[in-house]
């Protein structure tokens, strides 16, 4: 019986050709989604916000009533109440801002909260609430700070794993390729106006791990045929390590892709924002090996001596022994 192949054993596919014109696209994308951050905003959650998170199902209602929901709680004197569409167009999350005394005293958050019910039970008897979390600001702040540590030593700790292991153009290229997926990442949070939180910071780490994998893996077997083939151009090179490499990079991101497609579309609302930032970090993680981590060895000034040692001067008195001889 024979096995199916994906990718026959011949593909010769020619990826570095278009190198230029998808590196512009690339970083015509990674400014869009800064573009979005530092405009749109992330959808902060109660993680990172602090305050009363309430998720509500209006369960004899086809769609939630969220204008009507914000002119009931302006009144009630918690600032001003963010009321989005959580799951089913039915759903609704109601996050509003809490002093940090009462935050962190339980019988006044729960004070607080049953007022909310209340309130929007008086105009809406069919108003369920599915679930409350709160978070005072000041561990909203070290939320906030503890997350960028982890993301910022995620992708420094990748720099220099990699620099070590094969040559500091490489640690450059990879980190890159990093900086790439993480900003299309956030750039699709502030887009969609999805929720972030500590499960989104999982998922940003989980594409670090992805992207760092498929990197590696690639830039090992240009690492192989640097060696083997000293006098191919750098361009073919990285065309025929990709093309190597490509069988097992379809079959992982297949694998990965039939696992997250049903949490994608059946599974419950608060893990979609998670699930769709892992699934996109497929993609791009993916993508950017090839036209975002292996074009820039080639402006770098990676060529076929970078993994040939340097000849000391007893190794060079040899040779010319041996040459005279």
């Amino acid at each position: 019986m024979r096995l199916l192949k994906l990718v026959p054993d011949d593909t010769n596919i020619k990826f570095l050709r278009w190198r230029v014109p998808f590196y512009v696209f690339s970083c015509l994308l990674i400014v869009g989604a800064w573009a979005l951050i530092l405009g749109k905003g992330l959808n902060l959650g109660v993680d990172f916000a602090g305050g009363m998170e309430l998720r509500a199902t209006f369960t004899e209602s086809s769609e939630a009533p969220i204008p009507e929901i914000r002119q009931r709680l302006d009144g009630l004197g918690y600032g001003t109440p963010v009321v989005q569409q959580f799951g089913q167009p039915n759903q609704v999350s109601i996050r509003v801002q809490l002093p940090d005394e009462v935050a962190s005293d339980k019988e006044a958050a729960q004070a607080i909260a049953n007022k909310i019910v209340g309130e929007m039970r008086q105009g809406h008897p069919d108003f369920r609430l599915d679930g409350n979390d709160n978070v005072s600001g000041k561990v909203s702040g070290e939320f906030s700070r503890d997350a960028v540590l982890a993301l910022l030593a995620a992708m420094l700790a990748v720099a220099v794993y990699i620099w070590v292991r094969f040559e500091w153009q490489f640690g450059v290229g990879a980190l890159f390729a990093l900086f790439h997926d993480v900003s299309l990442a956030l750039g699709m949070f502030a887009l969609f106006g999805m929720e972030f939180s500590l499960q989104s910071i999982a998922a940003i780490l989980a594409i670090i791990g992805y992207s760092l994998n498929d990197t590696i893996v690639v830039y090992d077997r240009v690492r192989e045929n640097l060696k083997k083939y000293r006098n191919m151009p750098l361009p073919e090179l990285l065309d025929l390590s990709v093309n190597e490499t490509l069988a097992r990079t379809v079959m992982t991101s297949l694998t990965l892709g039939v696992a997250l497609l049903p949490l994608l579309l059946f599974g419950p609302a608060s893990l979609f924002s998670m699930v769709a930032a892992i699934f996109l970090g497929l993609v791009v993680g993916t993508y950017s090996s090839v036209y975002m981590a292996a074009p820039l060895l080639i402006w770098l000034g990676v060529d076929s001596n970078s993994f040939v040692p340097d000849e000391s001067a007893i190794d060079a008195q040899e040779k010319a022994a041996r040459q005279l001889s």
